[in-house]
């Protein structure tokens, strides 16, 4: 195991201040217009939720499909399940096969810290030391989990969170991982009186195709069909959370997102194709050890060049990429529930 420290640092500091929103009253305000301008009028259930799909894509882009999940929400202790982006794998040296974590005691929010839940630490004593590093650099530098707090933090001011960022592994590997991890959480909430769904949640940070010349990913060209076809690709494997999901299904959906499988001819770049399949992997065999299974369903997807730019006006959030018919990314939400 390998220990990387930032000098006894405590607080996680923000990462993205341009993408995201870090100010209590501007989330508020955003909320309030999320409320009168939702991507649909279709209702989802909050009960017996336990793990979501979220995007970590800017608010004023994929507001309105992070909305769709948090409002359902309930839990107060959130596992959330990160990706290691290219920018952090080449600043970490590209670790591989194993989970990381921080050491941080509480990570910035827009309504004051966030505390790291007591979780995070059960899982260092008891998961297997060769399935994890302790690396605060990697969780300096990555975005995809602080973009879930502000969301997280407005509609409960007392949550807990355990960051967990995920490396590219194969699946077998990441299937190991997922049965010792939720054994370890299964445990932890048996300790402190906490209920899947109700008292602890997974989440799992997301964003669908990055399509376009800056990704080096167009197999469809550069146009408004290219972008059709592309993102009914998108909407076709998203369709795939819906149901009963298995680890047969599980495998199935990794084929689709995993190059290094060599399942297909064009895969789309789905950043968070890690984080997805060890989130479902380790809810899938949490829910076995509870004598019950995941069932879910596919919220909302939408993309950049679609959404375009939200015309939330009191704002000083901005965005940190363009979109085109040359550049854009999807984003979904998705609900799993125990049943």
């Amino acid at each position: 195991m390998f220990y990387i420290s930032l000098s006894a640092q405590s607080i996680r500091e923000i990462r993205d201040s341009v993408g995201f929103c870090w100010s209590s009253n501007e989330m508020d305000s955003f909320i309030s217009w999320l409320e009168k301008n939702q991507i649909s009028d279709n209702s989802f259930e909050s009960e017996n939720l336990f793990v979501a799909i979220s995007p970590h894509d800017d608010y004023l882009y994929a507001g309105r499909i992070y909305y769709q999940v948090y409002k359902i929400i309930k839990a107060k202790e959130i596992i959330i399940f990160g990706v290691t982006h290219g920018t952090v794998r080449k600043a970490i040296n590209d670790p591989q096969n194993i989970l990381i974590l921080d050491e941080f005691d509480f990570w910035k929010g827009p309504y004051g810290n966030v505390k790291v839940s007591d979780l995070r630490n059960e899982i260092k004593s008891k998961l297997d030391t060769g399935f994890y590093e302790v690396n605060n650099l990697a969780h300096s530098l990555e975005h995809s989990i602080e973009a879930l707090i502000p969301f997280l933090q407005h509609y409960n001011r007392e949550i807990k969170i355990t960051p967990v960022m995920v490396t590219r592994m194969p699946f077998d590997r990441m299937d190991s991982i997922a049965v010792k991890l939720s054994e370890v959480i299964l445990n932890y909430a048996n300790e402190k009186n906490l209920k899947p769904g109700k008292d602890l949640f997974i989440l799992i940070s997301n964003d669908a195709n990055h399509y376009g010349e800056d990704f080096n990913n167009y197999p469809y060209g550069l146009d408004e069909s290219a972008h059709k076809a592309a993102t009914y690709e998108d909407k076709r494997i998203a369709h795939k959370f819906n149901g009963e999901i298995s680890t047969e299904k599980i495998s199935d959906i990794s084929n689709e997102l995993w190059t290094e499988t060599e399942a297909k001819e064009i895969y789309p770049l789905w950043c968070g194709r890690y984080p997805i399949v060890l989130g479902l992997l380790t809810s899938t065999h949490l829910a076995k050890k509870l004598g019950k299974d995941i069932s879910g369903k596919l919220f909302c997807y939408s993309d950049t060049f679609t959404e375009k730019v939200l015309s939330f006006k009191e704002t000083k959030m901005g965005m940190t990429a363009p979109f085109s018919l040359r550049h854009w990314v999807g984003f979904l939400s998705a609900g799993f529930y125990l049943r």
